[in-house]
């Protein structure tokens, strides 16, 4: 969990974190998350959350931090996270006393203790039922901006309410991560904003508004267990008298709707129609601004976070960084200096040498392999020399990057 305080200036003032495995000890979890036997459930307790803001709270405090400064609050995230609030929680939050720690207060008020995460892979059974419920993977993603994804919130739900009814009963809201934050500040249940929720397979991105087809095919009475979805720069009210009494927040200090962690990249990075932005990681990704999307079985649309009648797209490519590194010491003795002098060394274009590097399978496309081609785009099994082998891997790559960003809708500006 990580905290930053910036002035009008947008100067920085202050900063920390919390790291939840070393200062979280109690909660045993790796990666802030607990990998189950089965490799594919992936959760994270939600106390650890609460504790965790409770804990950087308290450091900001004990550091002095002049609270009552703050004139707005907003965050950001993890994407496809989800938190489920029992039965009589409002009320809790809404009452919850300054004498003690947010998460003593609110240690009962979960029907689900451990919240489905990203990484979370164990919902293949309800993909396929939501899309052919639906009429399709293609006609899920006209609808809500993608295919059906495990790690998606409606397919999470969906295996909650078919192995847990009675759980799924006793829950009165369900929260994304953004979402379940807000909430904790606010001292009510927060909206889930247009852009964290396209990132669901539930919400009409055209409409903003939840697909009724799409909720009744994950569970019944889900509507009012979302709440209506609001635009992700919406003033959602004021701060919890709770953070005024035990930390000295002004009571006017405004709360704006979190967002997920892949909209607020995109408004951190100013990104205007137009733009692209590439994250070079272990995964790549690719982020863009978009006015008229065209959905796609591969990649992402969500809805804008800066501009509510725009979108951005999303592609993740798995062979990202790995796949350099590999190349690199295959090819430049394992030093970026050699991989870029070897770089400099050819033209573009390669003279018409093209490769596709695929360690892993891939998933935009679904690949796998290594896929050389010659001028004459003929498939050549032999090894390229290694500076003609590290250009085209780094064109490969970019290459792959710019057509699937224009099958989703993006045009490059002349």
């Amino acid at each position: 969990l990580k905290v930053i305080a910036i002035d009008e200036q947008l100067r920085v003032i202050y900063e920390d974190n919390v790291h939840f495995d070393k200062d979280l000890p109690e909660f045993k979890t790796q990666g802030g998350a607990y990998i189950h036997s089965d490799r594919l459930t992936v959760t994270s307790p939600v106390l650890m959350w609460v504790k965790a803001l409770d804990m950087i709270l308290e450091k900001m405090k004990s550091a002095g931090f002049n609270f009552s400064q703050i004139r707005a609050l907003s965050g950001a995230g993890q994407q496809h996270g989800s938190v489920y609030w029992k039965k009589g929680s409002i009320q809790i939050l809404k009452n919850a006393s300054s004498e003690l720690p947010l998460h003593q207060s609110l240690k009962g008020c979960f029907s689900v203790s451990n919240s489905p995460i990203w990484m979370d892979s164990s919902t293949a059974s309800q993909c396929r039922e939501l899309e052919k419920a639906v009429g399709g993977a293609q006609h899920l993603a006209s609808v809500t901006g993608s295919r059906a994804y495990e790690r998606f919130t409606g397919n999470q739900i969906a295996k909650i309410y078919s192995q847990n009814p009675e759980v799924y009963k006793q829950t009165e809201r369900i929260s994304l991560v953004s979402s379940f934050a807000a909430s904790l500040f606010l001292g009510t249940y927060a909206p889930i904003d247009y852009s964290d929720g396209s990132g669901m397979n539930l919400l009409q991105i055209w409409e903003k508004t939840w697909s009724k087809s799409c909720l009744d095919a994950c569970a019944p009475g889900l509507e009012e267990r979302l709440g209506c979805p609001v635009p992700s720069h919406s003033v959602l009210g004021p701060i919890s008298l709770y953070y005024s009494q035990r930390y000295g927040f002004s009571p006017d200090c405004k709360i704006v709707a979190f967002t997920g962690d892949n909209p607020a990249s995109l408004a951190g990075m100013r990104l205007q129609e137009g733009d692209i932005a590439i994250s070079l990681g272990t995964s790549d990704t690719l982020f863009l601004w978009i006015q008229e999307p065209t959905p796609a079985l591969e990649g992402h649309i969500l809805c804008n976070p800066v501009d509510s009648q725009t979108y951005m797209a999303l592609l993740c490519f798995k062979n990202g960084s790995l796949m350099r590194e590999r190349i690199r010491d295959d090819c430049a003795s394992g030093s970026w200096d050699e991989f870029s002098k070897a770089l400099s060394s050819t033209v573009a274009g390669n003279s018409g040498n093209l490769g596709f590097y695929f360690d892993v399978m891939e998933i935009t496309p679904e690949a796998v392999g290594i896929h050389r081609f010659n001028r004459d785009n003929q498939k050549v099994v032999s090894r390229f020399p290694k500076e003609v082998e590290i250009r085209a891997l780094i064109e490969g790559q970019f290459m792959a990057k710019r057509i699937h960003a224009e099958k989703l809708g993006y045009k490059v500006c002349k």
